[in-house]
């Protein structure tokens, strides 16, 4: 439901912003510096919010909420073994970072980059660092993201890693620390741009002249870096996602439309002769760049995990045979451990010469008896206050974690001896996070922060996002940080104190006006769209027979009631239960129309989305309203079915993607409508048949304007199987089926007729040249047969 306009409310004055404003006590904060005076970058919004009533403060929310939800922006929550679709949780207020500050942060971000990189290269290469004692065997060892299978295998593009994500946040000095590290299968891009348009309307003045550095220029390079990393022309870039029930699809999704590119499921691809290919409605297309959404192990159930369904097989023999780069290459995942932050400051002194310019979350690893015993007499001699000396959960015969907080400083002795030593069981300081604003009941309070900043390798080195997302906790317990735990998430200004260059996603360029014709479609697309106008179209017939069957069932006249009966059964047939007045059978068609449209989020507009899920949710409101009438129902629904009719036409690019669409539309109602006929235009059709059979196919005006006679058989037959001018008609069905197959593209340049060619144009011409004597009920019959035969080599050619 939309939020209640605020314009509606009284008007109410400027809020108090920072009168509640009060961060915890040796906890650095976003806002204000340790000595409680605000931090330069943060006056203007401070200064803006200050002079907007609380009325105009709520306006502005509101307008990035709404846009979040005309944009359709969600995640997944899994509770158990179901997952819902949840609404973004934008935390309204962004975060200011100075961009000397983030040129800082970035610099040591690119570094700790590389080192992750050479990491990698060892990991799966020569693997010194284990030989050589700088990190213990069994961390590679027991970890399952590390894939012996992946071992020597070395990508096309030298190079393992080109997307990194980092957890970041202050320690309570205020200087930067690393929390973590995602290199698996990072996800938070494509929401990061979500939440700046989102914040772009919620402060549409003041981020026009607040020199706020752009994300466009960010993800034109990355494009660039992708499309160069293709190893022939033919060679696609593509997206690989799990698929639209993981928690992140909707960012897959927008990522590739953003910027262009296919996305894949596994499903799509196969390893044809080495290579790695998508399989399109014109054959197999090669894949030259991958950007992996999925996590390892699911990549490939030959070689990997055996029950996955998600991978394809023979994937990694086509990365070992060099024929596809991927993002990030499979095993990328071992980096993420814990463990591992313990050992870098020392591989990175032995790799690249250098001390990490930004500092771990302190870790540390003890193994051996008398090591561990020397860091507990360290740990207890540096505790802080009594309360934390009485616990120091350490296990000297388990891997548990050790706990408590510690002063960043006081833990420096002690990771120094680790590092050099080299340790063997893992422990991690509590981290007491930094805070930053957030906006609540018209007042700023200080919430809980970690930033998630991006990395992507260009051919020019790593380049890292002008901002980022920042996770916003709703208390300041950590777990809090979570959304499913009630936590949100801001948008993360790097500011300016100059003007910042006004970037685009196309950029500038000399280079002369090109068209680019649509890429090829991916067969799973295809089919999702095909039968996306399929179960459209069963669901409009049988809104429409229901709704004539529901009028001559309350109609009372005796005469009626033998075709209400022979309606019940004919839709019973069909199975749709008309006992409901909104049948559940009804409901599901719309919902697996939504679900196909799903699949394919990257292919299909907002408002048509918006327009299914308005069309569900109508359906079972209606079905749960105990004084619903039937026909009144229907009609309401077939109102909505034309909205989202009108969408597809009006507003869909006419690619072999609406093309798909529409044929899996005039099929099924070809299919409907020789069924309706055969049904109700037999000999032994009860009385009223010829008029229910105009009225379900939406022709009674025309039929009456057309014919000086009252409705009979041969007027039936005219319009509803063989006038090429009605929509509703069989004739018109096949026009469009022979028109819009003609014009899917084709890999080769024959001009002979395939099969479904001629199985479409021979029913076109056995139609084109009938009269209604022609068409005995067995003859309509047999045009529902051929329609189903021609769905299956359609099938057959395009989408298996």
């Amino acid at each position: 439901m939309p939020p209640t306009d605020p314009r509606a409310s009284p008007p109410r004055p400027a809020p108090d912003l920072l009168g509640d404003y009060h961060p915890p006590a040796g906890v650095a904060d976003e806002l204000l510096r340790s000595d409680g005076t605000m931090r330069p970058v943060w006056a203007p919004l401070i200064d803006h919010l200050g002079g907007l009533s609380g009325n105009a403060v709520a306006q502005g929310f509101a307008r990035g909420d709404q846009y979040l939800r005309d944009a359709g922006v969600y995640y997944r929550h899994y509770d158990g073994s179901d997952s819902t679709p949840r609404a973004w949780p934008l935390s309204h207020v962004p975060v200011l970072i100075h961009e000397s500050e983030w040129a800082d942060l970035s610099d040591g971000l690119i570094q700790r980059a590389e080192l992750l990189e050479r990491v990698m290269a060892d990991l799966y290469g020569p693997g010194d660092l284990v030989r050589n004692g700088l990190l213990p065997a069994r961390i590679v060892a027991q970890n399952p993201e590390w894939l012996r299978p992946m071992v020597g295998v070395r990508p096309p593009s030298g190079h393992h890693l080109h997307v990194i994500a980092f957890e970041v946040g202050r320690s309570p000095d205020g200087s930067w620390l690393v929390l973590g590290d995602r290199t698996q299968a990072p996800s938070g891009m494509g929401f990061a741009l979500e939440n700046r348009m989102a914040t772009s309307r919620v402060f549409p003045d003041l981020i026009a002249d607040a020199n706020v550095h752009r994300l466009s220029g960010f993800f034109r390079q990355f494009r660039g870096a992708l499309n160069a990393l293709r190893t022939d022309g033919d060679g696609r870039v593509a997206i690989l996602s799990p698929g639209q029930h993981t928690d992140t699809y909707y960012e897959h999704a927008y990522i590739a439309r953003y910027l262009g590119f296919l996305l894949l499921e596994c499903e799509d691809l196969r390893t044809v002769q080495g290579r790695l290919a998508v399989r399109t409605i014109n054959g197999m297309e090669p894949v030259s760049v991958l950007w992996r959404r999925l996590d390892s192990r699911f990549a490939d159930p030959l070689e990997l995990d055996e029950h996955s369904a998600l991978g394809t097989p023979g994937l990694i023999s086509a990365l070992r045979n060099g024929a596809v780069t991927m993002l990030n290459t499979l095993g990328s995942g071992v980096l993420e451990a814990r463990a591992l932050m313990a050992f870098l400051p020392r591989i990175a002194r032995t790799l690249i010469g250098e001390r990490l310019k930004l500092p771990n979350i302190a870790t540390w690893w003890c193994g051996q008896e008398d090591e561990m015993r020397y860091v507990r007499a360290n740990l207890e001699r540096m505790m802080i206050g009594p309360a934390m000396s009485t616990q120091l959960p350490f296990d000297l015969d388990s891997s548990t974690a050790l706990g408590g907080r510690f002063r960043s400083a006081a833990m420096q002795p002690v990771a120094e001896w680790l590092g050099q030593n080299g340790a063997d069981l893992v422990g991690q300081e509590a981290v007491t996070l930094s805070t930053t604003p957030a906006m609540i009941d018209d007042r700023l309070v200080p919430r809980p922060m970690v930033v998630r900043v991006f990395a992507v390798r260009t051919p020019q080195g790593w380049t890292v996002m002008p901002g980022g997302y920042a996770r916003i906790g709703r208390s300041g317990d950590p777990t809090a940080l979570a959304m499913r735990n009630g936590g949100s998430v801001a948008d993360v200004w790097v500011v300016s104190d100059t003007p910042v260059t006004h970037d685009t996603l196309s950029g500038e360029s000399d280079a002369p006006f090109v068209r680019r014709k649509p890429g090829r479609l991916p067969a799973r697309a295809a089919d999702n769209l095909f039968w996306l106008g399929r179960y459209v179209e069963r669901a409009d017939f049988a809104a429409r027979a229901l709704r004539a069957h529901h009028k001559r069932q309350n109609d009372g006249d005796t005469l009626t009631t033998p075709l209400a009966d022979r309606m019940a059964a004919f839709l019973k047939l069909h199975g749709i239960d008309p006992a409901d007045p909104v049948p559940p059978a009804l409901i599901d068609l719309m919902d697996r129309a939504r679900g196909c449209a799903g699949k394919v989020r990257d292919r299909f507009s907002d408002d048509g989305l918006h327009a299914l899920d308005d069309l569900a949710a109508s359906a079972r409101a209606s079905a749960e309203d105990p004084d619903i009438d039937g026909p009144e129902a229907m009609s309401a629904l077939l109102r909505k079915l034309a909205a989202f009719a009108g969408l597809a036409t009006d507003n869909m690019f006419r690619t072999a993607g609406w093309r798909f669409m529409t044929m899996g539309r005039a099929l099924e109602r070809g299919i409907q409508m020789s069924a309706l006929l055969a049904e109700f235009t037999g000999p032994d059709a009860p009385h009223g048949a010829y008029d229910l059979s105009i009225e379900v196919g939406d022709s009674v005006m025309s039929h009456r304007r057309r014919y000086s006679v009252e409705t009979n058989r041969l007027t039936v037959i005219d319009m509803l199987a063989l006038d090429p001018e009605n929509p509703r008609s069989i004739m018109f069905q096949l026009d469009l089926l022979k028109a819009q197959q003609a014009l899917i593209p084709r890999r080769d340049s024959s001009t002979q007729m395939g099969a479904l060619a001629r199985q479409i144009t021979r029913l076109h011409t056995d139609l084109f040249t009938a009269t209604p004597e022609d068409l005995a009920q067995d003859d309509i019959a047999a045009i529902g047969v051929k329609l189903r035969a021609i769905s299956d080599q359609l099938n057959l050619r395009y989408l298996s």
